[in-house]
């Protein structure tokens, strides 16, 4: 089985997923605030339509478990299928829910039941998408192999969000608010049938194969993660918390915020997160490259600094020019934050061993994007308070920031750990 295709089966997957998980974000503040929880007060309608957005964040732990579970025992690849029919399926039921003039509550009541579909599905995938790739990596590239899966995020994000946007272009404001926002959601059940085409005809990974075959399987994965590797559980939520935070503002509320309080269009406010994600794409590989010569702690400890020190500049500057907005937007999101992304898959998944490596990748990781993803409701109730503040909203990143500097100083260097195929002397 060639290499090509097995680190696409691990990209093209990720693209989905993330595809349908941020499409949900573009057209939360959109569409869904306004036809699925219609109030008198907008800021309250925006409210409610992200804390559906956050319910998706908060269904990840869930499917962390319960795609860890199977992942750890019956193999990556069949999780993988699995969470590609679930965020696939729920997002084209999504385009086809009626709203609450039609049916009225049962309206919302559908749609956060499908957010929390694609949480469970995303839960499941993140973790399995990164095995698939590392646990096939020859000796001395797994963080190279390990940011692919990676790139999945802004591709998807930029796919999900130019939808909208090319829909939005080609139609009217109540032609778009009718039916045409529904076209980027139906798109999804073609995207899945490519991704469980291209997942089909790739191998179980050799790692899980050799782990199978020895017997050393985890009868409960959770329990014996938490029981033998709860420390790297907590280190994993710590490690993310900081950087976590700072991507759901960059890559999906910063299109509210800089709307909404910056008095940015929309089309700006779009143009500067493609030009992040898009900056991230270079960045990515590049850095998942070096991560396995300089090691992926130096890149992470280098990253949250930056981060931490760009914090309270990012939000002074962006509220001055579009340039500003389009630059701090590269610099925040795409070089520095994607530097941090592309070792991050990589760096959590050799913090554990095989038998429980699905398991406890994906709960360290979904416990920390359940805690952010309900990010957006704090920052609209600050905006709201104080305005967009720099000092406000620098402020709550650089906490988190620190936490996740704290752990990260106190983490070991796990370039050398070896579970590779090569490593591992397991043939292809």
């Amino acid at each position: 089985m060639s290499t090509a295709r097995i680190l696409f089966a691990s990209l093209i997957g990720s693209v989905i997923e993330w595809y349908d998980f941020y499409l949900y974000g573009s057209a939360t503040a959109l569409v869904f605030s306004t036809l699925y929880f219609p109030t008198h007060d907008p800021a309250v309608s925006i409210i409610l339509a992200f804390a559906t957005f956050g319910a998706g964040y908060a269904a990840r732990p869930l499917g962390s478990i319960l795609f860890g579970h199977f992942g750890d025992r019956l193999g990556r690849k069949a999780a993988l299928m699995f969470t590609l029919m679930g965020m696939g399926g729920s997002s084209t039921l999504i385009g086809l829910l009626p709203t609450y003039q039609h049916i009225g509550l049962w309206a919302p009541a559908l749609l956060v039941l499908l957010r929390l579909i694609q949480g469970v599905a995303l839960g499941g995938e993140w973790g399995g998408a990164i095995l698939l790739a590392t646990e096939n990596a020859p000796k001395g590239v797994r963080g190279l192999y390990g940011s692919i899966p990676q790139m999945g995020v802004p591709v998807g994000l930029v796919l999900g969000t130019f939808g909208l946007a090319l829909i939005n272009h080609f139609t009217t404001n109540a032609q778009f608010m009718a039916w045409g926002w529904r076209i980027p959601f139906l798109f999804s059940i073609l995207l899945v049938v490519v991704g469980l085409w291209i997942r089909g005809g790739v191998d179980e990974t050799p790692v899980f194969k050799a782990q199978k075959q020895s017997g050393d399987v985890a009868r409960v994965p959770l329990i014996d993660a938490l029981v033998h590797d709860w420390k790297n559980v907590l280190r994993a939520i710590g490690l993310k918390l900081g950087d976590g935070f700072l991507n759901v503002f960059t890559m999906s509320y910063v299109l509210t915020f800089a709307t909404m309080y910056l008095g940015y269009s929309r089309g700006d406010a779009l143009n500067a997160l493609t030009l992040g994600c898009a900056t991230m794409l270079i960045v990515m590989p590049i850095i998942g490259y070096f991560s396995d010569y300089i090691g992926r702690k130096r890149i992470y400890i280098s990253g949250l600094v930056l981060l931490l020190v760009l914090s309270i500049p990012y939000f002074a500057l962006m509220a001055q020019h579009v340039v500003w907005l389009y630059l701090m937007e590269v610099i925040v999101l795409g070089i520095v934050w994607g530097a941090i992304f592309a070792t991050q898959g990589t760096f959590f998944s050799e913090l554990f061993p095989a038998k429980v490596r699905y398991t406890g990748l994906s709960v360290g990781y979904q416990v920390a994007a359940a805690i952010v993803g309900f990010g957006p409701l704090e920052w609209t109730a600050m905006a709201k308070n104080f305005g967009p503040s720099p000092w406000v909203f620098g402020a709550f990143f650089i906490g988190g920031l620190i936490i996740s500097l704290v752990l990260s100083l106190f983490s070991p260097e796990t370039k050398e750990i070896a579970y590779s195929r090569t490593e591992l002397g397991v043939e292809n």
